[in-house]
């Protein structure tokens, strides 16, 4: 099961068109979204408008695959799940978001090796079909609900000083 989640901030048309392309692709596959979109679904794709943030738990949880906008929100809560995720930034040029910051985020995590990179639409399908028929659901790298005590005490001394 895939779950994509592009953020509360503007609609992302072209991540949805490329979750289009990408349903027609898996059928067996089932795809739930939550955002306000007007493009065409095969039928295995069910959309939500809003959900509630247990229900939004629910499918996070149950997903095989994150895929979503490059929100450090959904990443966090990705690599703390230990759940494969797929971030496509928005792009501000294309009037996706006020600035680039996110194109900064997809760089930084790409660097760490801890997220699956798709930098259009072609690479969206191309990476998703990847992780869906290897079923490599594996996250490629997992953190920890708290703070290492190697950076509490690194902040620690930091403040003593």
């Amino acid at each position: 099961m895939i779950f994509v989640t592009i953020g509360t901030q503007e609609p992302f048309e072209r991540l949805m068109g490329s979750i289009s392309k990408l349903s027609f692709k898996i059928p067996e596959v089932q795809i739930f979204i939550q955002a306000r979109t007007k493009v065409l679904f095969e039928k295995n794709v069910k959309i939500f408008d809003f959900l509630t943030p247990e229900d939004f738990d629910k499918y996070f949880d149950h997903a095989d695959l994150i895929i979503s906008h490059a929100g450090m929100g959904t990443i966090l809560s990705a690599l703390t799940k230990g759940k494969a995720i797929l971030i496509m930034p928005r792009n501000a040029k294309l009037g996706e978001h006020r600035n680039e910051h996110q194109f900064a985020t997809a760089r930084k995590m790409q660097s760490l090796k801890y997220v699956n990179i798709a930098w259009d639409e072609n690479d969206l399908v191309t990476n998703a079909l990847d992780i869906v028929q290897n079923r490599r659901y594996n996250s490629l790298h997992k953190i920890g609900n708290w703070a290492s005590d190697e950076l509490t005490n690194s902040i620690r001394e930091f403040l003593e000083k």
